[in-house]
């Protein structure tokens, strides 16, 4: 066995671990409600209402207007969609799924607990 490779390999492989760490790759990512508010009030979005789903990786907010934005997980980042008719809600006791007419968004089921009746059907105004 040749020894120097075998070391040689594995240095290799922590300074990729190190450096994948540095840059923020991999983990796992949630949100916070402190966090979904920068990120929809950083999209000029100013929320009157906003959940978090129990799971951190997605929210609803709901200006005075009665807009709704959705943000969701995309690997360790977050993105931002205004919610327009068609709209595709469904609720599922205490699970809301939402999917958007945009393949790449895809669908999102949030866990929001006594609160998913009360968000679904503010879904029903959405145009």
């Amino acid at each position: 066995m040749n020894w120097s490779l075998l070391i040689g390999s594995l240095t290799a492989i922590m300074v990729l671990v190190v450096l994948a760490r540095a840059m923020g790759l991999g983990g796992d990512v949630r949100l916070t409600r402190e966090d979904a508010f920068r990120i929809v009030e950083g999209e000029g979005f100013t929320p009157v209402d906003l959940i978090v789903d129990r799971a951190g990786m997605a929210a609803i907010a709901r200006d005075k207007s009665g807009r709704h934005m959705l943000v969701r997980r995309h690997g360790v980042n977050f993105v931002t969609r205004i919610l327009r008719a068609p709209l595709d809600a469904r609720l599922d006791q205490k699970l809301l799924t939402i999917g958007i007419n945009e393949r790449t968004f895809g669908r999102i089921t949030l866990d929001l607990g006594g609160q998913a009746a009360v968000w679904a059907a503010g879904l029903r105004q959405v145009r």
